[in-house]
């Protein structure tokens, strides 16, 4: 587990910038390691999500000849990835959860990860899409997903899957591959951090 908003959480040199353009709508509390369990149930309850980051998949950004549909072109699983994104689904299992609604990234790391876990169908969300290359969109993005996170039924087990930028943006925290953030959802598109699930 790691407690949300430390120093490893935001790169010193957006942190300033995150922490004010977050602060008025973002709050965390920390999480120790015996609260994992509470975590997970909370998952369960109406309003929850998990946000996560996609499994390994080697290096960073993405190659200049990124193509969308192309997955020869994008960063994939590794064979760790993708051993690691079937035992996320499996941790999910364990902790009561064996079906959840899954929105994805359309890039392939992403949908990957998301096929992987085995929870129940894929569905592709542009707002969920890396700015990496396009920091430009991170304000706009992230507030149209709060905006679509506060108009849906979270009355199921939620998880999107998506990339470091997007979940740093909306909650602040800088998760690793396979890390999993987990939020509450205000009535008018508030977040709380829940806690973290890190990878085994």
């Amino acid at each position: 587990m790691r407690r949300p908003l430390n120093k490893k959480l935001i790169p010193a040199a957006v942190g300033k910038v995150v922490l004010i353009l977050f602060g008025a709508f973002c709050w965390a509390q920390p999480i120790h390691a015996s609260e994992a369990a509470g975590v997970w149930q909370s998952l369960q309850q109406n309003g929850h999500v998990a946000l996560l980051r996609h499994a390994i998949a080697p290096g960073t950004g993405d190659p200049p000849e990124f193509t969308l549909r192309d997955c020869t072109t994008q960063r994939n699983l590794s064979a760790t990835g993708r051993r690691q994104a079937a035992a996320i689904g499996e941790r999910f299992r364990e902790n009561g959860i064996p079906v959840a609604q899954i929105f994805s990234s359309q890039w392939c790391r992403c949908l990957e990860t998301a096929r992987l876990l085995e929870l129940g169908p894929v569905l592709e969300l542009p707002l969920l899409n890396s700015f990496f290359r396009h920091f430009e969109r991170r304000e706009r993005q992230t507030t149209e997903l709060k905006a679509w996170l506060a108009a849906q039924d979270l009355t199921r087990p939620t998880v999107l899957v998506t990339h470091q930028v997007n979940i740093t943006a909306l909650t602040g925290v800088y998760p690793a591959s396979g890390e999993l953030v987990v939020i509450e959802v205000g009535e008018r598109g508030e977040i709380r951090v829940v806690g973290t699930l890190e990878p085994d």
